[in-house]
């Protein structure tokens, strides 16, 4: 009986001594991350309490948004980190490759704010854009994210092994990406169709991972997991009434077969936690912080799981990760393949780079802004290498966009112009590489034309042609026609019809100073006609009186700082133009020309002083010095809404061409306040000197003639700008309505 007992002890304490051991081997676990979308930020709840309840994480694969989160772990972000990075980023701008204006050339903000609809056209079709997005800024920010692991090649080399999945285009089967450039893997695994441009990695071209595989457990399981924790933010199949957008549809059918097969996956799962999501869709970026706290709601509930799951692992010190400090970068050489039409210094005029350079990741991140701006590539990869002293070799590789061929369009309308719809053409590398044609066509209740053709060479000088006529006619008060022009004899006439034409043709150089000034000389022909049908009769007994039938010729300079935020609803940045005119030549009716100058400086300041109230404060001032005789380079003041051009003078108060000299100053101070998403309110006064001489005469110093002020709502829409402003002008103690709607043209 003892010897029974003895050996009953033994074996217990065997057995026990085996579990002890068992217990001391460590667990490795592997996380998967599925696709979803905006969904997939409830992968980060998830994360953060997985991480407080001591888990650790050895191997990682994730799928489209799952990429995303699952690569900023995987690289030394912790949860919380992530958390943070997310909630800072504005996805609106970030999905739709929307840059900030800041960071465009002056061409680029041009461009940009003054068509509302941009469809490639080639062999005489119009055709859609392929995606919403090229991807570009998601590209950017996950670049500059993981800048401390570029050197790293294998992806089971990071500080946690990683890898995600992409599907082939052309095959149609999943591709394990874990070597590479991380970012362009991330990016090929989360290419949603429809929404960003497909990722060209070698001779393969890859979209969205969730396609063929959208929790990929088994390669998790391959990497030597032991425990699997999947977090899960699939669709289940939805309803007709819930099937609204285009993606919607798309997921839906994807999520035909994946349902099916994610019942075995989800048996094969250790800790299966599926966030309750079905209130979002793949695009809920706005409502992050509600998917975000769904993550970590559903993952509490497996808190006691989670606990004894860290209790089976060795406890590891963690490495520290080092993240570059990428406030600074010494950039010593810039390697640049794929650029076949477009030369080495375009494209390094457009990164804003002269090599070797210090600068910074913000600055250069500006300059690949600046290069997608410009809509000659379709994709821009970079990657930094280091060299053995830490200096920075930048590898370029751009995919040039096919399209040479646009069709643009935009509607307008004001109260000086009327109705305007304009049609434009434009067309890329028409003679030479780095060329640009567009013709504007715009009709209406005037009709109009604008015509640039320009050759970029980036810090080089660049050459340009532009050619432009631009037609209104307005009743004007009899007053606003000079005493040296004829007047009717009649006094009974109180208004008249005012017509306004004016030819410009250009021929220019231009480049940068300093970085961020424009810079432009050249050579102007100008041809002004001016003329009424309300007063006189001309030589051919028509009922007309012509002021002004003249070509006049001017050499031009200008310089041009422009760093605001909006051009219309500006928040922030600084604004600078001076021009200067030598008209040297005149031939037509004026012919007692002499020799005159033109010089015009406007300056602007904007900075957000509370939560959505933003100021802006204004200067603007112009002299004709000379040439006395010659009166149709007066400027005229009044009215808003319009494209300002060589002689038209926006002022609140005051009504279109209600003021004419040849010298003005005005000040203007104007509140926004961004109550709603893209809607304004806001609040001007303008004060204003306009008449003859007025330096000469010291009347711009002596008293205020002119002041108005004005109150009004605006909406930045996809058209431009929709305004409507109600004025007052105590002086002549009148009111104007000013409407304006879409981009000046």
């Amino acid at each position: 009986m003892k010897k029974l007992l003895f050996l009953a002890i033994l074996f217990i304490s065997g057995v026990l001594f085996s579990q002890e051991n068992q217990q001391k081997e460590d667990v490795k676990v592997g996380l998967v991350l599925s696709g979803g979308g905006a969904k997939g930020m409830a992968h980060i709840g998830a994360l953060k309490v997985i991480e407080e309840l001591g888990v650790r994480i050895d191997y990682i694969g994730g799928t489209s948004t799952g990429a995303i989160v699952g690569g900023l772990y995987a690289v030394g972000y912790s949860a919380v980190q992530i958390d943070s990075i997310f909630k800072e980023i504005n996805f609106s701008e970030l999905i739709q490759d929307d840059l900030p204006r800041s960071t465009k050339t002056f061409f680029e903000k041009y461009e940009s704010e003054r068509y509302a609809l941009t469809l490639p056209f080639q062999d005489f079709k119009i055709s859609l854009p392929s995606s919403i997005s090229k991807g570009q800024n998601m590209y950017d920010l996950f670049s500059k994210l993981t800048l401390h692991v570029n050197d790293i090649e294998d992806f089971n080399e990071l500080p946690i092994p990683f890898f995600c999945i992409a599907t082939n285009i052309e095959s149609g089967k999943e591709t394990i990406l874990n070597q590479g450039y991380l970012p362009r893997a991330v990016a090929a695994s989360s290419a949603l169709p429809t929404l960003f441009n497909p990722v060209k990695l070698g001779d393969s071209i890859f979209i969205d991972g969730g396609i063929t595989n959208n929790y990929p457990i088994d390669r998790v399981r391959a990497m030597g997991a032991d425990i699997i924790i999947g977090i899960d933010v699939q669709d289940s199949l939805k309803t007709r009434e819930n099937l609204k957008s285009v993606i919607e549809i798309l997921g839906q059918i994807n999520n035909y077969e994946t349902i099916e097969v994610m019942k075995e996956k989800r048996n094969k799962t250790d800790i299966y936690i599926h966030p309750n999501i079905n209130d979002y869709t793949v695009v809920s970026f706005d409502e992050r912080n509600e998917i975000i706290q769904v993550g970590s709601k559903e993952a509490m509930l497996f808190k006691n799981e989670l606990i004894a799951l860290a209790g089976q692992q060795k406890k590891h010190l963690k490495e520290e990760v080092v993240f570059y400090p990428n406030d600074s970068l010494f950039i010593k050489e810039v390697q640049i393949q794929g650029n076949n039409r477009y030369t080495r210094s375009y494209i390094l005029g457009k990164l804003k780079l002269i090599i070797p350079s210090k600068t910074t990741y913000k600055n250069f991140s500006e300059g690949i802004n600046n290069l997608s701006a410009t809509e000659n590539f379709r994709k821009i990869n970079y990657r930094f290498i280091k060299d053995e002293k830490g200096k920075l070799i930048i590898k370029l590789d751009l995919t040039e966009s096919e399209n040479k061929t646009s069709l643009r369009l935009a509607l307008h309308y004001d109260d000086l112009y009327k109705t305007a719809a304009l049609i434009n053409f434009t067309r890329k590398r028409l003679f030479t590489n780095n060329d640009i044609t567009s013709f504007d066509f715009i009709v209406g209740d005037n009709l109009r034309y604008n015509f640039d053709y320009f050759i970029d060479k980036g810090y080089y000088w660049s050459i340009g042609f532009n050619s432009n006529y631009n037609d209104f006619n307005e009743n004007v008060s009899i007053h606003f026609i000079n005493s040296n022009e004829e007047t009717p004899d009649d006094n009974t006439i109180n208004s008249l019809n005012f017509e306004y034409g004016e030819l410009t043709n250009q021929l220019f150089l231009q480049t940068f100073f300093k970085r961020t000034y424009l810079l432009g000389i050249g050579l102007e022909q100008k041809w002004k006609e001016y003329l009424s049908k309300t007063i006189g009769i001309d030589e051919n007994d028509e009922p007309r009186t012509v002021f002004e039938n003249t070509n006049y010729l001017s050499t031009f300079g200008y310089l041009t700082f422009d760093s605001f935020d909006n051009k219309f609803f500006p928040t922030k940045g600084f604004y600078l133009r001076g021009d200067f005119n030598f008209y040297f030549y005149a031939n037509g009716t004026n012919k007692n020309f002499n020799e005159f100058s033109i010089i015009k400086a406007k300056i602007g300041y904007a900075a957000t002083i509370l939560k959505n109230f933003s100021v802006l404060l204004e200067g603007a001032g112009g002299v004709k010095i000379g040439g006395d005789e010659t009166k149709s380079f007066d400027f005229f003041v009044g009215g808003y809404g319009y494209k300002e051009s060589s002689n038209l003078v926006p002022l609140y108060g005051y009504k279109d061409l209600n003021l004419r000299g040849n010298t003005y100053l005005k000040a203007t101070i104007t509140i926004d306040y961004n109550f709603y998403k893209k809607a304004h309110i806001n609040i001007a006064a303008n004060i204003a000197n306009v008449g003859d001489d007025l330096f000469e005469t010291k009347q711009w110093i002596e008293n205020i003639e002119h002041s108005g002020y004005a109150i009004g709502l605006g909406l930045d829409t996809f058209l431009g700008p929709i305004e409507a402003k109600y004025s007052y002008a105590p002086e002549i103690e009148e009111s104007a309505w000013y409407v304006s709607i879409g981009y000046r043209f």
